[in-house]
């Protein structure tokens, strides 16, 4: 269990164990690849960031993750794997999130991208993301190079 402070002082637990928070998040986000490249979105509030959302009633986070990644970038995912999961204690409520890396087949444009400017592609990961303003608040903190570290372990890359 990995214990920190988010970008904004929010209690964050951690783990890559299966589901330890709960069997039925509610909140899905995923690390995408398409090709060699990372496959973000452009959040039009946040910023740039990995896509990720809610989970609807009667859907499974798997679902739900395969679906936010193709409605925010267009991506269609050829293989999810699930990574870990975090519980942040937050001033008003909760969230507990489960996280995927998911393998991107195709990409297909669409129309509008809800809530976001659609699919971002980037080369490389910047280090100084905490210093960089065009990306979010949700890549910011030790789940990003902590998910990335586990997945590299997994041999996903």
């Amino acid at each position: 269990m990995i214990r920190f402070t988010d970008y904004y002082n929010n209690e964050v637990q951690l783990s890559f164990e299966n589901q330890p928070f709960s069997m039925e998040p509610k909140h899905v986000w995923v690390i995408c690849q398409y090709k060699d490249q990372w496959l973000l979105t452009r959040h039009l509030d946040r910023g740039i960031e990995f896509p990720g959302g809610k989970v609807e009633e009667q859907e499974l986070a798997e679902e739900a993750a395969v679906r936010e990644v193709n409605e925010e970038t267009g991506g269609i995912v050829k293989q999810i794997t699930y990574i870990g999961q975090y519980y942040v204690t937050g001033k008003s409520s909760n969230i507990i999130k489960n996280i995927y890396f998911a393998r991107i087949e195709k990409l297909e444009k669409h129309p509008h991208y809800f809530e976001t400017d659609g699919p971002v592609l980037l080369d490389d990961i910047p280090k100084d993301l905490e210093r960089d303003a065009s990306f979010s608040f949700m890549m910011k903190d030790r789940i990003l190079p902590e998910s990335l570290e586990r997945i590299n372990q997994l041999k996903l890359l």
